[in-house]
């Protein structure tokens, strides 16, 4: 198991997000409910292969992918509240858990960035 903060924080929403879509299915709900449980547990892999990149361009690619899915995985989450299929506590709670790994993986990125050029 992995032990850094952005780690623990994609595990823990990968795990609420797999909760999430276990109450879309028993609402008979698929086509979303399929959609943010690809995003929403790839942004969690992606973190963990950037883990073992090779080199430090395929690891900013890789927190750069986990970011694109972090943003897709906002999208659904918005979906699923505009159409009732989640309550506003619920998606305030997941929606803020998905924004705050934005915000890490865009300083992790900026910060790898930075030690190419310095």
């Amino acid at each position: 198991m992995r032990n850094d903060e952005l780690s623990i924080q994609s595990m823990s929403f990968a795990v609420s997000i797999i909760d999430l879509v276990k109450d879309l299915r028993s609402k008979h709900e698929t086509i979303i409910s399929n959609q943010i449980g690809r995003s929403g547990t790839s942004i969690g892999a992606n973190i963990r292969e950037a883990q073992y990149a090779h080199g430090k361009a395929d690891f900013i690619s890789k927190l750069q992918i986990a970011l694109k899915e972090a943003n897709e995985t906002g999208y659904w989450l918005e979906l699923l509240y505009k159409t009732n299929y989640i309550d506003e506590q619920t998606y305030k709670s997941l929606d803020s858990a998905c924004a705050s790994i934005r915000r890490t993986l865009i300083a992790s990125i900026n910060t790898a960035k930075g030690n190419i050029r310095g």
